[in-house]
């Protein structure tokens, strides 16, 4: 039995109204992409319920799934969803110090990996696990012969127990720009609501069809792409890996209508674009973080459609607030979606800021319904997080926006992305933006170093577009002081082979601040 507001009724529901309608295509080289339709997938989703049953999950019980983007994450998905157990998805790149940590956290029944990663995988669950599953992350894990689909004794219905709205369905951990990354707890409602949600602000249609080339284990990939497909009876079509000069060619030959990006690899499939990738008659793009004008449009000619940025994170399930203006802009993350309702709060007082100051975007929610639920064994940073008043709950995302006269927002960086510089706000992500767009420069992260006049300043690590012709600190002195204003101009500049990152392209400053140079009076 299955309640109504559940992901899983929302899957059963896919299959009976579109069972012949293609549901996953999946292309892991340049062989013929695999596809499945959404009756043939459930019925490979029935037998990996199963085997996990014979593996000794039940209702409620965690599996760890360390994987790429491969059908086996989708069947192991759909099928803790039946069952009423609940999934741990990691990035399958994680040390075994990292997946140690989270087996230890989670206490999964088994363990999924690739074998490519045996070694480190075997490692971390040592001691830990009792079963683990080694699978191919090819199309050979939803066909005949795979461990997921291995002859099984028949299960008995008593085990599927009856699946409820408030069954946890996920815990996430979030890849953050701090050391330490929180478990993200998500429900079955959670999944169910953000569906229809996010399907129903682009009018998302059964003939439409997601490209999928960021990480799985990831919520954008399950938030803005499978789980509203799911909904509507589109399809989706899952790349293995993320390839930037590769991707205008994937999304032409798997026929995308609709992809979620996020800035960092939108420029980095500009910079890597070969000359004759084709050019795009997609419907629709959604992307977040900061964006430059310049690339924006590039990307906009290039791909057939005006990308639409959003706000949103995996602790508030579905989106925010999106631009869906009718001439959608590059620097703004538009209003709150019908539904969700917003404030703005200034992060020192909790009052609210007034048009064109930076506040704490504070978000009203139910957990477990329309936010998460909560952060895994961890009630003392749930608690900070939620506040109530005049009996609704309100979640702190930690995240700045400041909202224009029109009532457009623009995203500004979390709060600690904002700093003074002699007394003027200044935001680290908006500062990022513009210098990705200078010559010779294929991205930037900026940090805060401690200054004896101005009590901070911006200082710039850049990555070149051309490792053998970097950029001067000189000439990007020059650029930007005819782009940026005084306060934001970066007072050291320092070239880099490459940015350290979170699996989605978030920059881990952290890691950055030990290249700083010691502190010393900087010139005006």
């Amino acid at each position: 039995m299955h309640d109504t507001e559940t992901f899983h009724q929302l899957w059963a529901d896919a299959v009976t109204e579109h069972s012949s309608r293609v549901f996953l295509v999946f292309s892991d080289s340049d062989s013929e992409p695999t596809a499945w339709t959404y009756w043939e997938f459930d019925d490979l989703v029935a037998a990996t319920a199963r085997t996990l049953c014979n593996l000794g999950v039940r209702h409620g019980d965690p599996i760890h799934l360390a994987l790429r983007n491969c059908p086996a994450f989708v069947l192991l998905w759909l099928a803790a969803t039946r069952l009423g157990a609940w999934i741990i998805p990691v990035d399958p790149a994680s040390t075994a110090r990292d997946l140690a940590s989270q087996i230890r956290r989670t206490k999964p029944k088994v363990g999924f990996y690739a074998a490519a990663r045996r070694d480190v995988y075997l490692a971390a669950a040592d001691g830990q696990l009792e079963s683990v599953v080694e699978l191919t992350e090819a199309a050979a894990d939803a066909l005949p012969g795979s461990p997921l689909l291995a002859p099984n004794t028949m299960i008995d219905d008593r085990v599927f127990d009856t699946v409820l709205p408030m069954d946890r369905l996920a815990a996430m951990f979030t890849s953050g720009t701090t050391a330490e990354p929180k478990g993200v707890v998500l429900t079955q409602r959670n999944y169910r609501g953000l569906a229809g949600s996010m399907a129903e602000i682009i009018s998302l249609q059964p003939q439409h069809r997601w490209l999928v080339t960021l990480p799985l284990f990831h919520g954008n990939s399950q938030f803005y792409c499978f789980a509203p497909a799911i909904a509507v009876g589109a399809s989706v079509a899952l790349t293995s890996t993320f390839s930037a000069s590769r991707w205008f060619s994937q999304a032409a030959r798997l026929a995308a209508t609709h992809a979620s990006l996020f800035a960092a690899p939108i420029r980095m499939i500009l910079a890597r674009r070969p000359a004759d990738a084709p050019r795009l008659h997609l419907k629709h793009v959604w992307y977040a973080q900061s964006l430059g004008d310049d690339h924006y449009r590039e990307f906009a000619d290039l791909t057939g459609c005006q990308p639409r940025q959003l706000y949103g994170m995996t602790e508030t399930t579905a989106i925010v607030t999106a631009d869906l203006a009718a001439l959608p802009r590059s620097d703004v993350i538009g209003t709150p979606i019908a539904g969700r309702r917003l404030e703005l709060l200034d992060p020192a007082t909790g009052q609210p800021v007034s048009t064109g100051l930076p506040g704490v975007m504070t978000l009203q929610g139910t957990p477990g319904v329309d936010v998460f639920a909560g952060y895994l064994d961890d009630p003392i940073t749930t608690a900070r997080s939620f506040s109530t008043r005049n009996g609704e709950t309100w979640f702190s995302t930690g995240d700045l926006a400041r909202r224009d006269s029109d009532g457009t927002l623009r995203f500004v960086g979390r709060v600690d992305d904002v700093i003074k510089v002699a007394g003027e706000n200044v935001s680290l992500t908006e500062i990022e933006a513009v210098i990705a767009q200078a010559p010779g420069v294929l991205e930037a992260a900026v940090l805060a170093k401690p200054d004896p006049i101005r009590d901070q300043v911006p200082v710039a690590f850049v990555v070149p577009r051309d490792r053998a012709n970097p950029p001067l600190p000189e000439q990007l002195t020059m650029w930007a002081q005819l782009n940026l204003p005084p306060q934001s101009r970066p007072r050291e500049w320092t070239v880099i082979e490459e940015l350290p990152r979170t699996s989605v392209g978030k920059i881990r400053r952290f890691q950055l601040s030990g290249e700083l140079t010691p502190n010393a009076p900087t010139p005006s």
